[in-house]
């Protein structure tokens, strides 16, 4: 599980997400305290961990990586909205853009399972075709 690199990708996203229950987006306004971005970050939370967790089954990890990246993005653009309209009252921290780097990441993974499955059907592909060429093979000198 942890050799593949998109292993990695996941857990880093998933570190920099759940780096947001513990941090302030702005001065004295933390992510927790309002009840939507709670709801965001638990849910990008757990989809990362699911990500995380299914390596066995190459597809649904590729599909919640990519729920994980589009969820993500949604929280990323109402902190952007959030940001304009509060203007220069409030200074964001570093953290608001840890959903950036997340995005980022779970396409990362995405694209690297993605490749892992293609080249899993490419190998099945030839163990297939070779399989089909003893038998052939096999068959043929059973005729003659």
């Amino acid at each position: 599980m942890w050799q593949r690199i998109q292993t990695l990708y996941l857990f880093i996203s998933t570190v920099l997400i759940a780096l947001l229950f513990f941090c302030d987006k702005a001065e004295g306004v933390s992510f927790t305290g309002y009840f939507p971005y709670l709801v965001f970050i638990i849910v990008i939370t757990l989809l990362n961990i699911l990500a995380l967790t299914t390596y066995r089954f190459r597809v649904f990890q590729m599909r919640t990586a990519v729920l994980s990246a589009l969820v993500t993005i949604a929280l990323q653009v109402w902190l952007a909205v959030d940001f304009f309209t509060f203007g220069k009252t409030d200074n964001f921290h570093i953290t608001a853009v840890f959903p950036i780097a997340a995005v980022i990441l779970d396409f990362l993974a995405a694209r690297s399972i993605f490749a892992d499955e293609l080249m899993v059907q490419s190998a099945s592909r030839l163990r297939s075709a070779k399989r089909r060429g003893k038998t052939d093979k096999n068959s043929k000198s059973a005729k003659s």
